[in-house]
């Protein structure tokens, strides 16, 4: 069902990447400076830009983005975006950030392709296709949860960071190491790759996770994606591969 659609997903994100890549380390404007975010109009210009390729290409099909929505939002078919996922690495020239873009058909999640332009790295999967990284094949890591590397998320408001150090203190000696990257989507894409095993965030947006998601779930990993605890319209996830046994990581 995603194969016409997997090529325009890619030139996006490729296309963004360039944008993102060409400006990274450079002076940015900045149109909001928050407590504990920042938003940038390089954020603006990299959805644009995803959004021109993707209606052009679909005309009839919707568009979710973290910076607003376009195209016909009756359309089956929704485009899920976050055109920077690690706005603040970027902002501070740390190299980890990555472009976004999820394909949803009548509420299913369908294509995923994420993109690290410094790295060259892009993430693909089609529901019932399995994922790849540059073409190749990956798989999520058979790893158990006392040898397990595992990202927490922390999210931008007292409560969710509450939660999340709450979450940090439940999990931390029962794995090998704990990590906190700053991108989830990047985050989502190496436990498909096999490179980290687990993440746990309490709350977070969809445009964050909507194409990694499928890419574990393709990987052979899994993911549990609930209302956040915290906030209202946001999302609370769970995603490891399937040795480790979830019903042993704290929810809340």
């Amino acid at each position: 069902m995603a194969e016409p659609f997997i090529k325009t997903a890619i030139h996006a994100a490729r296309s963004a990447g360039a944008l993102l890549r060409e400006n990274f380390g450079q002076e940015l404007e900045v149109n909001e400076m928050q407590d504990h975010d920042i938003k940038l109009e390089l954020d603006v210009r990299s959805q644009d830009l995803i959004a021109k390729i993707l209606l052009e290409e679909h005309p009839d099909h919707a568009f979710f983005g973290e910076e607003g929505i376009e195209g016909d939002q009756d359309s089956p078919y929704q485009w899920i975006v976050d055109p920077i996922d690690g706005t603040v690495n970027y902002f501070y020239s740390i190299p980890h950030f990555c472009v976004s873009i999820g394909l949803r058909h009548q509420g299913e999640i369908i294509l995923g392709v994420i993109y690290d332009p410094l790295l060259d790295e892009l993430y693909q999967a089609e529901k019932g296709h399995g994922a790849q990284m540059n073409g190749r094949p990956i798989q999520v890591s058979q790893r158990g949860l006392k040898d397990a590397v595992i990202t927490i998320g922390f999210s931008k408001d007292k409560a969710s960071i509450d939660a999340g150090l709450e979450r940090y203190k439940q999990i931390a000696y029962s794995v090998r190491k704990t990590r906190v990257f700053g991108s989830a989507a990047l985050a989502l894409a190496y436990i498909a790759a096999g490179r980290l095993d687990a993440y746990i965030e309490e709350q977070i947006s969809l445009w964050d996770i909507a194409a990694g998601w499928l890419l574990i779930e393709e990987a052979g990993g899994i993911v549990e994606v609930r209302d956040s605890p915290v906030e209202i319209g946001k999302q609370a996830i769970i995603a490891a591969n399937r040795t480790i046994d979830l019903s042993g990581v704290p929810r809340d």
